[in-house]
């Protein structure tokens, strides 16, 4: 049973080894066809045969071309927060931290063009089925920007700053890809939107103070 007293979903098996080895191959192979043609590059038929896997056994991990590019997405952003992890953002707050995380991200994906447009487009043709996929995505930026702030345990305003702060970024990305904002541009509003992460962050209750004049000083003073 579940915590709500609902029946127990049973946990999907874990991969072995070599179905892991064999998933790898094929998210490989994706990425690297992406990465050549865009979105129209990746047929399933390639895909199966630069991973060596029959196209049955293809279908079997990803029903649709549409599943496998946003697992291809949740693929990269994973190898991103892992290099993330090795070489923190620097910045004295967590929204200078999160703007410089996002926009290392962004830089990356801004080296592989074909790649960033067909994943960000196997996202916005998702449909229901792809759900489980697109929350994945969703949770490993979620993770990334959390890290960033240096937060275990947010609250539900900081998560919502967060989703903001995701569907902001996912924006830019689109907005880029088309022509119709430059990098310069997609950095304003970044750290734009970041900074609604000070907004989230509480101060210590005290004497009634005029809104925009209340500083750090006074709140060191409160905790005196």
């Amino acid at each position: 049973m579940t915590a709500e007293g609902g029946p127990a979903i049973p946990a999907t098996p874990p991969l072995t080894e070599r179905q892991e080895a064999r998933r790898r191959r094929i998210l490989h192979a994706s990425a690297q066809l992406a990465s050549r043609g865009g979105f129209d590059a990746v047929q399933m038929r390639e895909v199966a045969e630069s991973s060596n896997v029959a196209l049955g056994t293809l279908y079997r991990y990803f029903p649709s071309k549409i599943h496998l590019l946003v697992a291809t997405m949740q693929d990269q952003l994973q190898h991103m927060h892992t290099t993330l992890r090795k070489r923190p953002p620097g910045g004295d707050s967590a929204a200078e931290r999160v703007a410089e995380t996002l926009m290392r991200a962004f830089r990356a994906l801004q080296r592989e063009p074909h790649l960033a447009d067909a994943m960000v487009r196997a996202l916005t043709f998702a449909d229901r089925s792809v759900s489980p996929e697109v929350d994945t995505v969703s949770r490993q930026t979620t993770a990334i920007i959390l890290d960033a702030m240096g937060l275990e345990r947010p609250t539900p305003e900081q998560l919502s700053a967060v989703r903001v702060i995701e569907h902001t970024w996912h924006s830019a990305l689109i907005t880029w890809l088309s022509g119709r904002a430059s990098i310069a541009q997609v950095k304003i509003d970044i750290e734009t939107v970041c900074r609604l992460i000070d907004l989230t962050t509480h101060e210590p209750e005290g004497p009634a103070t005029p809104p925009g004049r209340r500083g750090r000083a006074d709140v060191g003073r409160q905790d005196s």
